[in-house]
């Protein structure tokens, strides 16, 4: 049937429910009838796809669902932290059946993603690109890491605490703070990349990025006990380190020297490295693949930093130049505390 023909039958339906509205107190005199180019739309649509792509796969595999993903990424969120991303009441003695129940509809829809992103974008071995039972593994392998992610998220909910002194409780951290989810999603999408899962990372950081403001790739490695205080537009790159007990603070930026090679820089090293008991106040900027932050050491707010550190130094903006010392040889403590 021509789009035309369609397109009457609709307009023909449209002015009987006008007709009914009018009965009730429509506006029959201000009622406007428009006739669109539906085959000249359409057309113009489909010669855009075939120019410049952009659509998902509609014939053999699709790329994968990024609704799928959110939603499971969502349940991935009630596993990890029971309770505290639940719309309902979880009783305790339903507990081990709702996990159960819940353990088994994640691995099912995150096998299907994986098997989408690896049949789409490859993976290491070739054989395995068609291989649903790869992608069955790769997702039970993936869960059976649960376990050790709550472990560490423990701590970073300790440091988010212990380092705040306006959270009351460690439950107010997990309900309230952005960074909690934001980390706690870090830290599952870190899982997948680690195993050569391409794509079903990125979305699940981007859509952590979405709500909490900050931007963690999640091929970045981060250590326990790590915080960010008040989380919003602090960036993380891909190829960052950071040690045990790091902490920041908004705005802060761990980033590339550049990005003018583009791919070419695919696979090096191009953000920084923190070492352990690392602290990096407001809106600083520490650039380069080659910097390292030495261990202990804190850099003030502000501070623009493009080359490595010794351990135990304090980075301050001082008449628009940066200042590198010793702690132990400054006369005068500078209290940082917030």
């Amino acid at each position: 049937m021509p789009p035309e023909t369609v397109l009457q039958g609709r307009l023909v339906k449209c002015e009987s429910l006008r007709a009914g509205l009018d009965f009730f107190g429509g506006t029959r005199n201000t009622r406007r009838t428009v006739t669109y180019p539906i085959t000249e739309l359409t057309q113009a649509l489909l010669a855009s796809y075939r120019r410049h792509g952009g659509i998902n796969y509609l014939d053999g595999v699709n790329l994968p669902s990024r609704a799928a993903v959110v939603t499971i990424t969502q349940d991935l969120l009630r596993l990890i932290f029971p309770g505290f991303f639940d719309e309902h009441v979880v009783h305790s003695s339903e507990l081990q059946a709702e996990t159960a129940l819940l353990v088994d509809s994640v691995a099912g829809r995150l096998e299907d993603e994986i098997y989408k992103s690896l049949r789409c974008f490859g993976c290491p071995d070739v054989g395995l690109r068609d291989s649903r039972p790869a992608a069955g593994n790769l997702a039970g392998d993936f869960l059976r890491q649960l376990p050790a992610v709550r472990e560490k998220l423990q701590t970073d909910v300790e440091a988010a605490f212990q380092g705040d002194p306006a959270a009351r409780t460690r439950e107010e951290v997990i309900l309230a703070y952005p960074f909690i989810e934001a980390i706690a999603v870090h830290r599952l999408a870190h899982e997948l990349h680690s195993r050569g899962v391409t794509l079903l990372p990125r979305i699940m950081s981007e859509w952590a990025h979405s709500r909490t403001g900050i931007d963690i790739h999640p091929g970045a490695k981060i250590g326990t006990h790590f915080f960010v205080d008040h989380c919003t537009g602090t960036v993380i790159g891909e190829t960052a380190q950071l040690g045990n007990h790091v902490k920041l603070y908004q705005g802060v930026g761990l980033v590339a020297r550049s990005l003018a090679a583009g791919q070419a820089l695919r696979g090096q090293k191009r953000h920084p490295t923190l070492e352990d008991r690392v602290t990096i106040y407001a809106n600083a900027t520490i650039v380069g693949g080659d910097t390292v932050i030495g261990a202990g050491s804190t850099i003030g707010a502000n501070v623009f930093l493009m080359h490595s550190i010794p351990p135990d130094s304090l980075v301050l903006m001082e008449d628009f130049k940066v200042k590198v010392m010793s702690k132990r040889e400054r006369e005068v403590a500078v209290d940082f505390q917030i």
